[in-house]
């Protein structure tokens, strides 16, 4: 696939993108309450796609560990005005980070392009909702729930597990009505895995890559490179950049970061000596 349709935009994946990181939430783990205005939020956007994001990532709800739930009503409230905002102001596609099927529809009638789903369309209603857009969609790996999930996840085999899950939430998508080509697979970094499970996934991410779906990995400020370098969250984007050239060497179509203008570059690189090779 070297092209995946958003809505009335597209991105293409000829060569690895980055996706810009939107969070209108008053709690994420690194940039809870900077942008919950629409203009900041606007602002942080245009800002993103300046760096070189090609596709922006909004989320009206945290996923950190320990994070509250959050009602659908409140997360329209918080996602939908800004992307009809980005929608008029962006030229790159909009993506909207969540589980809950009222918040799909709501975000596709506001211009958002593709879905990207912590928890790969599992909720009630979810894909047959997903369906109904006829954009595309992330199917995320997560073990657990997100307030629970880092207690104490366990795997016999974590690489096994993720991939017979993907394989499974893929064939569930089909049997949907939701073609193939639309499709985008996330391994779930830091979701219900502790640092052990995070480096064997790292190292054997071609394995999922494999699978022949483009390949979504967000690893930006993550607690497992806190755990690596004893950096502060702020203080991660070098560690990120360079989690980020690991994935792509693996086979890595999107990284989604909040260090735009670093990772950018750092793809830019990979790229250039890829085609080189």
């Amino acid at each position: 696939m070297t092209v995946l349709h958003c809505g009335e935009r597209s991105l293409d994946l000829t060569v690895p993108c980055v996706m810009g990181i939107l969070n209108v939430t008053p709690d994420s783990f690194s940039d809870g309450g900077d942008f919950v205005s629409v203009a900041r939020a606007l602002a942080h956007a245009e800002r993103m796609v300046a760096e070189g994001a090609a596709i922006i990532d909004v989320g009206g709800e945290s996923t950190r560990p320990g994070a509250a739930p959050v009602a659908a009503a409140e997360e329209i409230a918080r996602v939908v005005p800004v992307i009809e905002a980005l929608a008029r102001r962006i030229d790159v596609p909009i993506s909207i980070d969540t589980s809950k099927p009222a918040v799909m529809r709501a975000a596709a009638h506001a211009g958002a392009g593709m879905i990207n789903d912590v928890r790969a369309l599992q909720a009630p209603d979810a894909l047959r909702t997903a369906a109904e857009t006829g954009l595309p969609v992330c199917l995320m790996h997560m073990q657990g729930r997100p307030r629970t999930m880092q207690r104490e996840p366990r795997y016999d085999d974590v690489m096994a597990e993720i991939i017979d899950f993907l394989r499974a939430r893929v064939h569930a998508c089909e049997q949907a009505g939701i073609a193939r080509h639309r499709l985008v697979l996330d391994p779930g970094f830091g979701f219900g895995k502790q640092l052990a499970h995070n480096l064997t996934l790292l190292a054997g991410l071609e394995r999922i890559a494999a699978l022949g779906l483009p390949l979504l990995v967000g690893l930006s400020r993550k607690s497992m490179l806190g755990a690596l370098t004893g950096r502060a969250v702020h203080e991660r984007e070098s560690a990120g950049v360079a989690a980020a050239v690991l994935a792509l060497a693996r086979g890595a179509a999107i990284i989604r970061t909040h260090d735009v203008s670093a990772t950018y570059d750092a793809v830019r690189v990979f790229a250039a000596v890829s085609a080189a090779s």
